[in-house]
């Protein structure tokens, strides 16, 4: 029996999938659970409609992404920090603290990548990973406070 998987399931496959499993495991468990619905011309069509909207809704979010990249690559934030002997910053600047410079363009502090801590003073290029392969670097700038 072949069958269109409506969510992954593990040890199957992902969602979106055609699978051949036998009878009973089809009957008894994915349809009936809603997993999964049998591969035949309706089930085919409703999959095809499904990998429409998917791309487009993948397109439309690539597109914004794109949009916010190009406006973060412009952007320089500058971070006035506490600094000790030699210009040693005290503690370092964080991704939560660059997230929330960056609160307007509503962007996770997990999408944040600092690969080099960010405790002394200089320019630094941060990577935000905005989306799938869609990847904005953002300068930082540490500079000492004046007191």
């Amino acid at each position: 029996m072949k069958i269109i998987l409506l969510q992954d399931v593990k040890k199957h496959g992902k969602k979106g999938e055609i699978i051949d499993v036998k009878d009973g495991f089809g009957k008894n468990f994915l349809i009936k659970n809603g997993l999964g619905v049998l591969a035949d011309t309706t089930g085919m069509r409703k999959l095809n409609t499904e990998k429409k909207k998917e791309m487009e809704l993948d397109n439309q979010k690539r597109e914004e992404a794109t949009e916010i990249k190009s406006k973060l690559e412009k952007l320089n934030l500058i971070f006035k920090v506490k600094t000790g002997v030699s210009d040693k910053v005290f503690g370092s600047v964080s991704a939560k603290q660059i997230a929330k410079e960056l609160e307007k363009y509503n962007i996770d502090k997990k999408k944040i990548n600092i690969e080099v801590p960010l405790d002394c003073l200089g320019t630094y290029e941060v990577r935000i990973d905005l989306y799938k392969d869609v990847i904005a670097k953002v300068k930082v700038t540490l500079q000492k406070e004046s007191r």
